[in-house]
């Protein structure tokens, strides 16, 4: 009978946790939108090319936009660095042994950041690079890009279907390397699209900069 108590007191400390996160994203959501903020979070593993996606997007949009970029990470602020280098301003936020961001992160950015500042441009939140943690808590993003790349392999998508549900866009990064790995990419868009079929796939190359209009498009960002 304890065992069956401590059970329940689990699950439901596991439901309040959730909950809380989603009041918190909807708080955020709800502020930035007042302040005319467009916010976009992207996820994805270590090494799929989220950085270097941002840096891009960055490139085409920092001329125009006030851009803020919150870096999720273990520890360090080396993407952070980065992001600065192209005009964009950085937040890095560390998270120890957490294995992702939630609400809380970014509610508590809002609230000691000038928010005023970055008024009627875009807000792009990194989460810590991983394909099964972010997947447990949104953050109140308008869209969630998801990036893979065909690195990780052709069951890289497969393997982690939950993150591609609740994901609105998903990225196949690295592209150039099809010849050297023999990865069958429409396969993996197709993956994609049987496990979220109104997603939007874009294959990409950081290489060549292929794709990265159209992921601009698809954010319905106007250059």
């Amino acid at each position: 009978m304890t065992e069956k108590k401590d059970t329940l007191k689990v699950i439901e400390l596991n439901e309040d946790l959730i909950s809380n996160n989603e009041r918190l994203a909807r708080e955020n959501q709800s502020i930035l939108k007042e302040k005319n903020i467009r916010f976009f979070e992207v996820v994805g593993a270590i090494g799929a090319g989220k950085t270097t996606l941002l840096e891009k997007i960055i490139e085409q949009l920092a001329s125009k936009y006030k851009i803020l970029v919150i870096n999720g990470d273990v520890t360090t602020r080396i993407d952070a660095d980065r992001i600065e280098r192209h005009g964009a301003s950085s937040i890095q936020i560390n998270t120890g042994r957490e294995c992702a961001l939630n609400s809380y992160h970014i509610y508590q950015v809002i609230q000691n950041l000038d928010i005023n500042d970055f008024s009627g441009g875009i807000l792009f939140v990194e989460n810590v690079g991983n394909l099964i943690c972010p997947s447990d808590f949104i953050l109140g993003a308008e869209k969630r890009i998801v990036v893979v790349s065909i690195t990780e392999g052709e069951w890289v998508i497969k393997k982690h279907p939950l993150l591609f549900k609740m994901s609105d866009l998903a990225v196949i990064n690295k592209i150039d390397l099809q010849d050297v790995l023999e990865v069958n990419i429409e396969n993996m868009v197709q993956d994609a699209l049987s496990i979220n079929p109104i997603m939007k796939v874009i294959c990409t190359s950081m290489e060549t900069g292929e794709g990265i209009a159209e992921i601009i498009e698809a954010l319905g960002i106007l250059l």
